[in-house]
């Protein structure tokens, strides 16, 4: 049904929210991000008041992307993390899974090790989740019986508003 499906995104997006969270309280970092290789913002925590939110997981998306070439180019298969070192800001990301870029903002309050250590450990726990959010999605129900399902639910809200 539509509404397990829904309830099974729900609760997935909580633990994954409280993932990040943790996170930011273990690092002490300013800001977490969540972002997918096409630029959308999956979610947040921490201060992000000032920031553009679009503009910096698009360009958080193509910054990966940049480096996935720049990897091919020196004979790697892909780099997986990268630091960007600024005068009062750092940003730090690892690629998590399934096309998922999680990042950090962190200033002075922290160390570089330290958001190293437990992104990486925020990381392996998001691939936990993520994956299986995935597998669960694909053994409840094959796609097409669910573009039915929710074909149907449609028709029968349109039905009841029309008539």
């Amino acid at each position: 049904m539509l509404t397990d499906r829904i309830r099974l995104f729900e609760t997935g997006f909580r633990v994954i929210k409280e993932n990040i969270d943790t996170l930011l309280q273990q690092t002490d970092a300013n800001a977490v991000f969540l972002i997918d290789r096409d630029g959308n913002l999956i979610t947040n925590s921490g201060d992000t008041e000032g920031i553009d939110l679009e503009a910096f997981a698009t360009l958080s998306a193509a910054d990966f992307s940049a480096a996935a070439q720049l990897a091919i180019l020196v004979g790697e298969e892909n780099f997986n993390t990268f630091y960007h070192q600024g005068k009062n800001k750092n940003l730090y990301f690892q690629s998590v899974t399934r096309g998922i870029i999680m990042g950090v903002i962190f200033d002075k309050r922290t160390t570089l090790g330290l958001v190293r250590v437990r992104v990486k450990n925020a990381a392996e726990e998001l691939t936990k989740i993520l994956d299986k959010i995935f597998t669960e999605e694909v053994q409840d129900k094959p796609l097409d019986e669910s573009l039915k399902g929710i074909s149907e639910d449609i028709e029968s809200e349109l039905d009841k508003i029309f008539g």
